[in-house]
């Protein structure tokens, strides 16, 4: 049986997890928050107080960690803490985990297992690229820096988190110039993506040009 998968690419605050989210209700397929995975290493690193300077421990944490999906998202170790990942201190930490070699191969591998016994949507920087290179769709999502730093104001304001504007896009920038410079996986489009910018766009729209890419491309299954 072929499993199709759908690849979705971009900065930080660009509408990856929103949009894919959707895109895979629609389609029918498993969403995978590739993001998340690395949050989670760097929260159960922040718990037990781990030195983040030492690959070698990361990377162990990394190892232990178990990934479950279901259809209500991650399951970790058993337990379902996606509120616990997106505060600002794991966001930070998540960003030196994600530059860890080590840590990105054994994810990659996890996240490879998962696409290869499911229809995918998978979100993240470097799916495309490097995960899924043989995706049946790959996206590639943009947006002004100062569209996304509002982004991330709103969704820190609705988990309970203050936040400053200035200082969100000045972490964004770093972010970006972070991810697209690191050794291992930077953040690039493929170049055989379809590039959208979500500036000034609503969420429907741009899941509703994304599926239509996708059954136009996967011969109109869902």
């Amino acid at each position: 049986m072929k499993y199709y998968s759908v690849a979705i690419d971009g900065p930080a605050g660009s509408g990856k997890s929103t949009v894919a989210r959707r895109v895979a209700e629609h389609l029918g397929f498993t969403y995978v928050d590739s993001g998340a995975m690395y949050r989670a290493v760097a929260w159960q690193a922040l718990n037990q107080s781990a030195d983040f300077h030492n690959d070698t421990e990361i990377e162990q944490i990394a190892k232990e960690l178990h990934f479950q999906l279901d259809k209500n998202g991650w399951l970790i170790n058993g337990e379902r803490i996606d509120s616990l990942l997106r505060s600002p201190q794991v966001s930070q930490y998540a960003s030196n985990v994600a530059k860890t070699i080590g840590v990105r191969k054994i994810l990659v591998a996890k996240q490879q297992e998962i696409a290869s016994k499911n229809h995918v949507v998978m979100d993240g920087r470097d799916i495309g690229n490097h995960v899924l290179p043989h995706a049946d769709v790959k996206i590639y999502l943009t947006a002004s820096v100062e569209e996304r730093a509002k982004r991330r104001l709103n969704e820190q304001q609705k988990r309970g988190y203050d936040g400053d504007l200035q200082l969100i896009m000045k972490e964004i920038e770093r972010r970006d110039e972070q991810d697209q410079t690191r050794e291992i996986s930077p953040l690039r489009q493929a170049s055989d993506a379809v590039r959208i910018d979500t500036t000034s766009r609503s969420v429907q729209q741009i899941v509703d040009e994304i599926v239509t890419i996708c059954c136009t491309k996967m011969g109109g299954e869902e």
